[in-house]
């Protein structure tokens, strides 16, 4: 059954936008867990569902968003991470994983994890060897007491076709641009190490810092914000590709 594990947003082009961390939804019970948490985040990415609906918007792109918490199933995360079921998330006990077994992690990949991985693949296979992916993420303000000066974030391993001219391009617009910060985009297993390294199509994740994107109104100023960025960024990407290619 893969009804409603996923978000899809049709479109075209060949830009896919992904949302892993887009939902704070959980089955009934909700894992035990208090209801005030699932306005934190340690349930969603805070602001990344609505910028990324705004970024498929304005480009009549196809995007992706998953439809779970990450409590449920962390999308982010190969099958064989041990992070990608938590039992401990920022302090907080997660009542309903504290017990869970092999079997019960392999029927929530059978019915989460799988499809929204299996739609991925069937989309960058319509859109072919010109895809490229930019996947939305959002990070608190500050971490153990320690605030974090970064406004957005771009993520990569070892392909920097989109992330260096990006991280150049937001600067320029004014932002203070984490590299490979408040993460590191080296997670083997990971969506776009799945779906961009192992298939080597330009990709990045964009970071945003969730005091920014926190309101709709604020997701959609940063969208609006945004998108000349990555345009020019992705103008730039192709531009150094044709030059090296001479």
């Amino acid at each position: 059954m893969t009804e409603n594990t996923f978000e899809a947003i049709a479109g075209s082009g060949s830009l896919l936008l992904l949302c892993d961390h887009a939902s704070n939804a959980l089955p009934p019970g909700g894992l035990g867990l208090d209801a005030s948490l699932l306005s934190t985040h340690i349930a969603y990415d805070i602001g990344a569902a609505a910028v990324t609906r705004a970024l498929a918007k304005a480009y009549g792109a196809p995007a992706l968003l998953g439809s779970w918490s990450r409590l449920l199933i962390d999308l982010n995360r190969g099958e064989d991470d041990p992070t990608l079921v938590m039992k401990l998330s920022d302090g907080s006990i997660i009542p309903g994983n504290r017990t869970v077994d092999a079997a019960s992690v392999a029927r929530r990949i059978a019915r989460y994890h799988a499809p929204y991985h299996a739609a991925i693949d069937a989309e960058l296979d319509r859109i072919g060897r010109d895809a490229v992916l930019v996947s939305m993420h959002s990070f608190t303000p500050s971490w153990k007491g320690r605030p974090r000066p970064w406004e957005a974030g771009v993520l990569y391993d070892r392909d920097v076709r989109l992330a260096k001219p990006l991280m150049a391009r937001l600067a320029e617009a004014g932002f203070t641009v984490g590299d490979n910060e408040p993460y590191s985009g080296t997670l083997e297993g990971d969506t776009l190490w799945r779906h961009g390294t192992c298939r080597r199509l330009p990709h990045v994740l964009i970071e945003m810092r969730q005091d920014l994107v926190g309101t709709d109104e604020q997701a959609q100023a940063f969208a609006s914000r945004l998108k000349p960025i990555l345009d020019a960024a992705i103008s730039d990407m192709a531009s150094s590709s044709e030059a090296v290619g001479r």
